[in-house]
């Protein structure tokens, strides 16, 4: 890893030494410069979870990628800096059923600083966090015009959050995924990483999309629609806004460069299909 590279990619600058401070800076920074996307898969391609690979995608082509690939790198990039990580296995609550997926469905890292605990994920779209949340409170934890908490459950960690205009409400937490504290590797993910490159129930199967936070908003590429989301703005009355552009074909290249800095070695094959629900309940 050239890791003044990886800096530079991010729009990183500074001291990078393993304190909180640069560990937030380092996870907003990569949320605001590498997308979260799944092209490959619609662009005639196949996802390796190989570190040597996912450094080539993200930082010398200045591309993005789902979980795996966000998150597996980011680890590489923390571990580098002397940050002690933990990669964890996540089941992401399917938004159509109501069911978690299988273990292995999602991969977020824990960072243990200073004999603290932080939840970092830097490979998850809309309601994702922005910056790292504390794994030693069970309280609110609010981010702009959200408000998360980590609820848990024995052994097992649920990730909720509240839009701002539930906050302080009872019964209104959206859980968004579920966790366990115990250690992975990287290669136990593969299975799940073929799988969501493959199977109906996917949505990086159904779905082309690409998606970036910006400052105070999100831009995200479905199929062939542009959405633009602007976050609300405290004290100036501005509320959740979005916008959505439909594209023609040759329209999205154009889009993928401009909006987010990709641009495509082969095709891309737009898609927006419904997803299947998965027959098996976790």
């Amino acid at each position: 890893m050239d890791l003044h590279k990886y800096l530079l990619r991010i729009g990183f600058g500074g001291p990078a030494e393993p304190s909180l401070d640069v560990l937030r800076s380092l996870h907003t920074c990569h949320l605001l410069s590498v997308p979260f996307e799944d092209l490959t898969v619609h662009s005639g391609g196949r996802v390796q979870l190989e570190l040597p690979l996912l450094y080539d995608k993200i930082v010398n082509r200045r591309r993005g990628g789902f979980c795996f690939e966000n998150n597996g790198l980011f680890s590489w990039l923390l571990s580098t800096l002397g940050f002690q990580v933990t990669l964890l296995s996540g089941q992401v609550k399917n938004f159509i059923t109501g069911c978690y997926g299988p273990p292995f469905d999602h991969l977020i890292l824990m960072v243990t600083l200073e004999g603290r605990r932080w939840l970092c994920d830097v490979g998850f779209g809309p309601p994702g966090f922005s910056t790292p949340l504390s794994l030693e409170t069970s309280g609110p934890q609010e981010q702009g015009h959200r408000v998360y908490r980590i609820r848990k459950d024995r052994d097992m960690h649920f990730l909720e959050w509240q839009q701002e205009e539930n906050r302080g409400a009872d019964g209104d937490w959206k859980e968004i995924y579920k966790f366990t504290l115990d250690p992975r590797c990287l290669e136990e993910y593969t299975e799940m990483c073929q799988y969501h490159q493959s199977s109906p129930w996917s949505i990086f199967f159904c779905k082309s999309f690409c998606t970036v936070l910006k400052p105070g908003g999100r831009i995200t590429y479905i199929g062939h629609r542009l959405i633009t989301t602007t976050f609300p703005c405290e004290g100036t009355g501005r509320e959740l806004k979005t916008t959505t552009r439909e594209l023609k074909d040759e329209e999205i290249p154009v889009i993928l460069a401009e909006k987010f800095g990709i641009v495509l070695n082969s095709q891309l094959i737009p898609k927006d299909e419904a997803i299947t629900p998965p027959p098996v309940v976790y």
